[in-house]
């Protein structure tokens, strides 16, 4: 039988397993503490909410796991300064991270339900700088400009280059890239000048990215 927890526990265990994987940014913990995740993963008990797979929602999505979670957005090395692009808004707790890391965020989801719910917990936690909208992520948005950090929880078969154009000078995108069916790598590609670096960061299992928008949720 599962160990039933209080959110302080659920909270602790989960720093702990980060420290352990050599993340100690306290800041981003600083971030996700005043995040209440329960809101946002439909009030399911802390052990669930806080623990190492991922989380059903709304509209027979999954978010992933804390743990990945706080793995990218630590890897994408977020600034006060930084806009960022967000692509799978899901629950909105992810970019209600980023937010108070960073100077804005515009999340973008398929599922007009996942936006309105998402919005409706940002202005709840006053969280000004973070808007979702419901859009097809797969162009990565070319009339917003540019972004310094871009992620997204949806694959990609093989790496979305068009989204280079969308980084800023000295930016970063994070990207689950592999078969939808299969296993993925997440992978981080940062703009140096005119050339790019990658990195492999990860294996992961996640849905692909589908095109359009959802036309009934």
């Amino acid at each position: 039988m599962m160990q039933r927890l209080t959110e302080k526990e659920g909270f602790a265990a989960f720093v702990l397993r980060m420290r352990t994987r050599g993340i100690g940014d306290q800041r981003l913990f600083s971030a996700i503490e005043a995040t209440p995740r329960s809101i946002f993963v439909g009030g399911q008990p802390p052990e669930v909410a806080f623990g190492s797979r991922t989380v059903p929602i709304e509209c027979g999505e999954v978010v992933e796991s804390i743990d990945l979670q706080t793995g990218m957005i630590a890897a994408l090395e977020l600034e006060e300064r930084h806009r960022v692009l967000e692509v799978g808004t899901g629950s909105g707790f992810t970019a209600a991270v980023m937010a108070r890391l960073c100077a804005r965020v515009l999340t973008v989801d398929r599922y007009r339900s996942l936006v309105e719910n998402a919005n409706a917990r940002f202005a709840a936690l006053g969280i000004g700088n973070v808007i979702a909208r419901r859009a097809d992520g797969r162009d990565g948005l070319p009339g917003e400009g540019s972004f310094d950090r871009i992620i997204a929880w949806a694959a990609f078969e093989t790496f979305p280059r068009h989204f280079a154009e969308r980084l800023a000078s000295g930016g970063m995108m994070i990207a689950p890239v592999g078969p939808g069916d299969g296993i993925q790598t997440m992978v981080r590609l940062r703009k140096m000048g005119s050339r790019f670096e990658r990195e492999d960061l990860a294996n992961v299992r996640m849905q692909p990215l589908l095109e359009g928008v959802s036309a009934k949720l």
